[in-house]
């Protein structure tokens, strides 16, 4: 079955809002793996706008499923994941002063600066996972680079979802099977919620993992967080 990572981003925008510790990061996370989360995703950006370093300290503490770090692989983020440990680090190509990720990893044009990234991961025993779009040209070279996994970069999916799911699932379905036959791990995550999520999953069986906070935290103000965690591990059945 294809595990859910819950992203914690926007409790952190929550709490950093009024400042304190309300609502508490770590409790939610811990809360989360007790209503059935299979791992807690985090983005620890630059300026702190939402999870701190301290917020990754503490996770580290509490965490008994699978913590996955992601972020643009600089100097600081080497550090972090390089003395937390996680048991994921996943690569995205955002530059610290973007809002949100939206693009995939070029890892051809950028090889050269992304293998010995995840060659040092690797060595450390973290799984690496780099975030693609459903290009099969950028998944030859995740796999070229010695990436474990990738994860699908879903919000062309998820805008096209609506309009035409058949050719909006088309290219993903490519892309996660020739990820399949090549030896890589499947992840996927950006704009997957309930609506879509449950076609998403049917079509591409082997996926590994998602990674879901925005449209889940969202859905959390209507049905509660266990419920919400609930809706979504029966999506992925």
């Amino acid at each position: 079955m294809t595990k859910l990572s819950v992203n914690i981003n926007k409790i952190a925008t929550i709490r950093n809002a009024r400042g304190g510790n309300n609502p508490n990061v770590t409790q939610i996370a811990i809360d989360a793996e007790l209503f059935g989360a299979q791992g807690i995703t985090v983005h620890p950006r630059p300026d702190e706008r939402h999870i701190t370093k301290e917020d990754v300290f503490n996770l580290k503490e509490v965490v008994t499923t699978e913590l996955n770090i992601e972020g643009y692989p600089d100097d600081r983020f080497m550090e972090l994941v390089g003395t937390i440990m996680p048991q994921q680090a996943t690569l995205v190509p955002d530059p610290p002063n973007v809002l949100t990720s939206n693009a995939g990893w070029d890892t051809v044009a950028r090889a050269n600066e992304l293998r010995p990234i995840i060659s040092k991961l690797k060595k450390l025993g973290i799984r690496t996972s780099i975030f693609v779009a459903p290009d099969l040209q950028m998944i030859k070279g995740a796999s070229e680079i010695g990436t474990d996994r990738i994860e699908l970069y879903t919000e062309g999916y998820a805008n096209s979802y609506l309009k035409n799911k058949e050719a909006g699932i088309a290219p993903y379905v490519k892309a996660a099977e020739l990820a399949e036959n090549i030896g890589l791990g499947v992840n996927a995550g950006h704009d997957l919620d309930l609506k879509n999520l449950p076609y998403f999953s049917k079509n591409i069986p082997f996926l590994d993992e998602v990674s879901i906070g925005h449209a889940l935290i969202s859905d959390a103000l209507y049905f509660g967080l266990e419920d919400t965690i609930h809706k979504y591990l029966n999506a992925l059945k």
